[in-house]
């Protein structure tokens, strides 16, 4: 396989390791106040006062990391021309300060456009995983990725 990675070379029921991402009280706070500033995900004494019994992550921010470790291990080598959208995004448990979130994607189905028959779709589960090894945040999405030139 090339270095560059088309629509081929997407198979279906492959788990790719994507690498990982710490959160940090730091990162939690600094990515909520410009994105999700609830209380939270910001403010400490509120956090401890919540269902949640202390500071925890925006789900957005769990979102975008992995969206950050799916480009730098994967979409960055392949031909990616973008995506219509995601069909199931979840947050199943809180991301707490000093979890260290290890990312997977496993494809679920590949198929060639019949519309344009320069690309092909792969529609994939995202995940990211606690150090318990329970899922905290899990997507369904659909990519187009370029075929492999003749």
């Amino acid at each position: 396989m090339s270095s560059i990675r088309y629509w081929e070379d997407f198979r279906p029921g492959e788990t790719h390791a994507l690498g990982s991402y710490e959160f940090t009280a730091e990162t939690i706070v600094a990515f909520a106040r410009d994105w999700d500033p609830q209380p939270m995900h910001v403010d400490l004494e509120a956090a401890k006062r919540s269902p949640y019994g202390g500071l925890i992550a925006s789900g957005w921010h769990t979102t975008a990391a992995y969206m950050r470790l799916l480009v730098t291990s994967t979409f960055g080598n392949a031909v990616s021309l973008g995506s219509p959208g995601i069909d199931q995004l979840r947050w199943l448990k809180p991301v707490r300060p000093g979890d260290v979130l290890p990312a997977r994607i496993t494809v679920l189905e590949t198929r060639a456009s019949e519309s344009r028959p320069d690309r092909g779709i792969v529609r994939s589960r995202g995940e990211m995983v606690n150090q318990a090894g329970d899922v905290v945040m899990q997507l369904e999405a659909v990519n187009f990725f370029g075929r492999r030139p003749d």
